[in-house]
């Protein structure tokens, strides 16, 4: 079970919040563009129906201990893109982590940023193993964030996903939690367009 970590996450130049219903017109604005619609289950048009519809859906799941998924901003208020972190196993051994960066604020290494400012959360619970990312074989910005994070592609099969509009195989990145005490490289990257999917 996942729970909201106090302090919020905050480093390397970023501070993670939670969303509200304030950064609707916001989250629309971030998420209503061609690139979250290529590489993200989002849907399309992302207006701000479903963008209010999408804050709602992240309380109720921060509340279930599923998932949190946070702003990143740098200044604790705009909101640039978001993080998640939500649990990928039955038995509680496996997380898994997702970004989108909006278009504006692209290139400017946020995505990698974030990945490695909540990657110390994803293993807070003693029973989790491993951190997945799971990204699409030709999404180069997002396997650039991989890397930089300190993420290793597995050879594992394809992850199918599907949702209303696509099918999409996934390739499954991971840190194992043996390999969490020389995670952090100081490493950056400014490929952060576009979005692990989820």
């Amino acid at each position: 079970m996942l729970r909201t970590p106090f302090p919020l996450p905050a480093g390397e130049g970023l501070r993670l919040r939670e969303w509200t219903e304030a950064d609707v017109t916001a989250l629309s604005a971030l998420f209503d563009e061609p690139e979250m619609a290529r590489w993200t289950p989002l849907r399309t048009p992302f207006d701000e129906a479903a963008a209010r519809e999408y804050v709602t859906r992240a309380h109720e799941r921060r509340a279930a201990g599923q998932a949190l998924q946070f702003a990143i901003t740098t200044d604790g208020q705009t909101p640039m893109g978001e993080v998640l972190l939500f649990m990928a196993a039955q038995d509680g051994s496996q997380v898994e982590l997702a970004y989108g960066i909006g278009a504006p604020y692209r290139r400017r290494g946020l995505a990698s940023r974030a990945v490695r400012v909540l990657l110390p959360h994803a293993f807070h619970d003693p029973a989790v193993r491993r951190a997945v990312l799971r990204i699409e074989p030709s999404n180069a910005p997002s396997a650039a964030v991989a890397r930089a994070t300190g993420f290793q592609l597995t050879e594992e099969p394809p992850v199918l996903r599907e949702n209303d509009t696509r099918s999409v195989k996934l390739q499954t990145w991971q840190v194992r939690r043996e390999a969490m005490a020389g995670h952090h490289s100081g490493h950056d990257s400014g490929h952060d367009s576009g979005r692990a999917s989820y």
